[in-house]
């Protein structure tokens, strides 16, 4: 029954069984907060549904830094408990996902008049350890300018005092909301992406479901639940129209950028963290053979689901990349690809994007409506404990109904179940002799294990059944297999969903997209049995995708 309900290819039955129930929960939202939420609810033994109008993952959580960050931006704000509760929360993350996970040493570079100075940054990563209890293994380092130029020969020289290294967390955004999503369901939710809550069904002034426009086929259906929570991110508020409980606290959008580069035009060995003069985070990453960029953190009135970089975008972060490497003469045409996306925090007056907090916060409507906003990433678990046990403890008053406590702080999501991050190496060690034997070579094998964790068993049992069928494709039998798994396992419905969420390419691979489009369009036609106009549409819908990830906007839309 799971992969039935993960599989593109039975679409039309999974809605038409979503529609026959009254779930206890219904989710509008398919980011990663919504999918925690569905995990945490499903573990307990709601019943449990989630709708989301685009792809899963498709907004914010699509659109990171991907990063699951410790929360050291915050200590200027002093938000202490901020800091301790998203530090701790993303050991958490790690454990229960190291796939889709990995620590990653940062530095941060001191110059002079710009402002910290090394002691009063000494002082703030190691009140950070404390706070975020990082492992003794992971707790910072303080280093002289020599030192900084060791580790980082390319940084600016003028001014350098010192700097800081400490760990973050880099994480494929995307892939950890799939995984959860798919956790999820393995615990008996229903999910369906592409479809959209066009407006809340009411019983006795009570939401009580809502009317679902099917976005690939134009179906009509009705779901009905019990609570609804409205975790729809840049759209919350929208959706808080339409229950006519938009008053008080509102959103605030921002928009952040990242710019992706060969690692030949700019090559790095740390990862750099860097506070520009105007008081705007930069983080400059490596990550296999590349080396992106971001972000801007700006004002955003424009379109929501389809945000772009714009030139002035760009060239702010060209020129920031100038102060604090001048000698890589970076340019414009350097740049490969990019992204961005729309941040939705909530409102605080006369505070700018960078000083607004990133804390959540939950609403319940009069109608019973639970809206859930703000936050980060990294604590994406921590908001749907939070989320459910205010279901939870509804439920007990309305109807005496009880359900378990929080089961997630140890619970592996999708891929995870690995023994843990001690033991995920000697996993990738164990699975590499048999993509051997499949004939994978050693590069391909270690990049799927670590992508899909656990689940690469799955790949590999397509590849056995499937080489034949792979030839005829004419795609590698590692990129056929995961065409197929993204299908059957994981939901995908486009060539979008699969070059950009499922595998991440069209943000660090863009030739190879370009390479395999053609073929993987076909394949996908073939199997979710397309039209030919269909087909054109992906394939043109494909191209402006590409475009989006590659140029850059005069001006906002």
């Amino acid at each position: 029954m799971m992969s039935e309900r993960l599989s593109s290819t039975n679409r039309s039955h999974l809605l038409q069984k979503i529609k026959q129930h009254e779930f206890d929960l219904l989710i509008i939202g398919g980011g990663i907060t919504g999918a925690g939420i569905a995990l945490d609810a499903a573990s307990r033994g709601m019943s449990t549904a989630l709708i989301e109008m685009q792809d899963f993952a498709a907004g914010t959580s699509s659109r990171s830094t991907k990063l699951i960050h410790g929360g050291l931006r915050y200590l200027k704000k002093f938000e202490l408990g901020l800091v301790s509760e998203v530090g701790r929360e993303r050991a958490i993350v790690y454990e229960n996902g190291p796939h889709v996970t990995t620590p990653l040493r940062m530095l941060i570079p001191v110059y002079k008049n710009t402002g910290l100075g090394m002691f009063t940054t000494s002082m703030g990563l190691r009140l950070y350890d404390f706070l975020a209890g990082v492992k003794k293994n992971e707790r910072c380092r303080m280093f002289r300018k020599e030192e900084m130029l060791t580790l980082e020969p390319k940084l600016n020289k003028h001014g350098l005092l010192g700097g800081g290294m400490f760990v973050e967390y880099r994480s494929d955004d995307a892939r950890l909301t799939i995984e959860v999503l798919k956790e999820a369901v393995s615990h008996g939710a229903f999910i369906m992406n592409y479809a959209k809550a066009t407006d809340f069904i009411y019983q006795n002034n009570r939401v009580s479901g809502v009317y679902i426009e099917d976005q690939l086929d134009g179906q009509m259906v009705e779901i009905h639940a019990k609570k609804i929570v409205n975790a729809a991110g840049p759209w919350v508020d929208q959706l808080r129209e339409k229950d006519r409980s938009l008053v008080d606290k509102h959103l605030y959008l921002t928009k952040g950028i990242h710019l992706v580069f060969d690692q030949s035009v700019f090559p790095l060995q740390h990862s750099v963290y860097f506070d520009t003069p105007d008081g705007r985070m930069v983080l400059i990453i490596p990550r296999d053979g590349k080396t992106y960029v971001g972000t801007t953190d700006t004002p955003y009135k424009g379109d929501v689901a389809n945000p772009r970089i714009t030139v002035s975008d760009r060239d702010y972060l060209i020129n920031t990349i100038h102060y604090i490497f001048p000698n890589l003469n970076i340019q414009a045409h350097d740049i490969e690809s990019g992204w961005a996306g729309v941040r939705p925090l909530i409102h605080e007056a006369s505070k700018g994007p960078s000083e607004i907090s990133r804390k959540d916060e939950i609403w319940t409507s009069p109608s019973g409506l639970v809206s859930i906003a703000g936050g980060k990433l990294t604590g994406y678990r921590k908001m749907a404990e939070k989320v459910v046990d205010t279901l939870v403890k509804a439920f007990y008053k309305e109807t005496g109904v009880t359900f378990s406590p929080c089961r997630t702080k140890q619970l592996p999501i999708s891929g995870g179940s690995v023994g843990g991050s001690q033991y995920f190496p000697a996993f990738i060690e164990r699975k590499l002799s048999q993509g051997l034997e499949l004939g994978l070579d050693k590069d391909a094998a270690y990049r799927l294990i670590k992508k899909y964790g656990s689940n690469i068993n799955d790949l590999y049992e397509i590849m056995e059944r499937n080489k034949t069928e792979a030839e005829a494709s004419k795609l590698p039998l590692e990129l056929y297999a995961q065409v197929i798994y993204s299908m059957t396992k994981e939901y995908a419905c486009t060539p979008v969903d699969f070059f950009l969420r499922r595998t991440g390419a069209m943000l660090f691979q863009i030739e190879w997209v370009k390479k395999w489009k053609t073929p993987v369009i076909e394949l996908m036609s073939k199997q979710l049995g397309w039209s030919s106009e269909t087909k054109e549409q992906y394939h043109v819908e494909l191209e402006n995708q590409i475009e989006h990830q590659t140029a850059a906007l005069e001006t906002e839309i």
